[in-house]
């Protein structure tokens, strides 16, 4: 069909990019999943260990939630997160009503056992049987909610290798783990280990609806991880907390941890310069020409691709990649954005035949370009074709 897949988080302005969901359970080596409430329950004969590993993931959320918010970051996340397609970059999670209020109780004392309710899926189908699901449900806006027998982190990127997630995933919670381990060890019961745990980290937990624009302040107001910008997310690599962690669980030495941050920083850096020179590229060699040949005035867009070569060259002659990637953040965000809105206002003015570029038409409704046997109609249309012109295009 002459389709190409795009892993990129944003292809599009204006419409729903592209992430990954990584669902996240644990499990022994005998294959008891921990994170299934029933079965922990069954096998190890105690009531205790489900709501104490609870507790001990909810601690490392809370303390950690800016190595998880860390680990999704990317160029392309920077266009997702918390705009309405994708969790917000407030690191929280969702635990829903029966379980948070199992461990709302457990914590007051409560020596109840959790058992999750079920519900019928009716299929509706002869050929497929009904079949019970748990009742714990995905909060869609919530970057790591519970969903019944794991977690699922939300946020992460479309083009990332989930390898750092899961790292910073089993890292966190095996701080958190032996954290508990060494209190329950020392003679305190589990289930005090756990209440004080939950008192202290409660804040993290958040039912209710992300894209919610009072979320923000009110997250700000418990004091919950916000980092808005990738950037910045990368840079809490450097953290002497987070250095600590992976080198007292023998993941990464200081050095090597330092260096991971170097390299996500100049991938930011990277990948922006290469979009803010492809953008010039298209703009100096495709569009300018073409409106140039129609009588359309190109100063705005010449002023404006200034602006952004001024920008690229800026972060070109950088050589600290902290600064290198924040100038990246604000060409990608702020001067590439503007040069975008120059270019899409002078496409509405412009002759359709006489603009070299796809257009979101020709490009996401297939059915608007082919004839009624299937084959393109692009170039009946003159779409794409580079403009004919004269010697007399402007210079930039």
């Amino acid at each position: 069909y002459g389709l190409a897949c795009l892993f990129q988080e944003k292809p599009f302005a204006g419409i729903n990019g592209s992430g990954k969901h990584n669902n996240w359970s644990l499990g022994t080596k005998e294959g008891v999943n921990l994170l299934n409430a029933d079965q922990v329950t069954k096998v190890t004969g105690n009531k205790d260990v489900f709501p104490v590993l609870m507790a001990a993931i909810v601690a490392a959320v809370d303390k950690h939630g800016d190595l998880m918010r860390c680990s999704v970051a990317s160029p392309g996340n920077d266009f997702r997160l918390g705009a309405m397609e994708a969790p917000p970059a407030i690191i929280s999670t969702y635990l829903g009503t029966a379980v948070t209020e199992f461990l709302d109780a457990y914590r007051k004392g409560s020596d109840a056992t959790y058992t999750p309710a079920a519900r019928t899926v009716k299929t509706g189908c002869r050929s497929v049987a009904d079949f019970t699901v748990p009742t714990e449900d995905r909060n869609r806006t919530s970057p790591f909610p519970y969903g019944g027998h794991r977690f699922e982190f939300r946020a992460v990127g479309s083009t990332q290798n989930v390898s750092l997630v899961n790292t910073v995933l089993a890292a966190i919670c095996a701080e958190a783990f032996k954290d508990f381990a060494d209190q329950i060890e020392a003679g305190t019961k589990p289930q005090d280990v756990a209440a004080a745990s939950l008192d202290a980290h409660w804040k993290v937990i958040f039912n209710g609806n992300g894209y919610d624009k009072a979320w923000p302040a009110e997250a700000d107001a418990r004091g919950m991880c916000r980092i808005d910008s990738g950037v910045e997310a990368i840079n809490v690599l450097a953290e002497p907390k987070n250095l600590a962690l992976f080198a007292d669980l023998n993941i990464m030495d200081p050095l090597e941890t330092l260096a991971r941050r170097d390299v996500m920083l100049q991938h930011y850096s990277g990948i922006v310069q290469i979009e803010a020179a492809c953008m010039v590229d298209m703009i100096v060699r495709q569009i300018i020409p073409a409106i140039h040949a129609v009588g359309i005035d190109t100063k705005a867009l010449m002023d404006a691709v200034r602006a952004v070569k001024t920008k690229l060259h800026f972060i070109e002659s950088q050589a600290d990649d902290f600064t290198k990637a924040k100038g990246a953040r604000e060409l990608r965000l702020e001067t590439m954005e503007t040069c975008r809105a120059v270019c899409d206002s002078i496409e509405e003015t412009c002759p359709a035949s006489a603009w070299p570029i796809a257009t979101y038409k020709h490009l996401l409704f297939l059915d608007c370009n082919q004839d009624a046997f299937g084959a393109s109609t692009l170039s009946s249309e003159g779409s794409y074709s580079r403009a004919r012109l004269g010697s007399s295009t402007p210079a930039i």
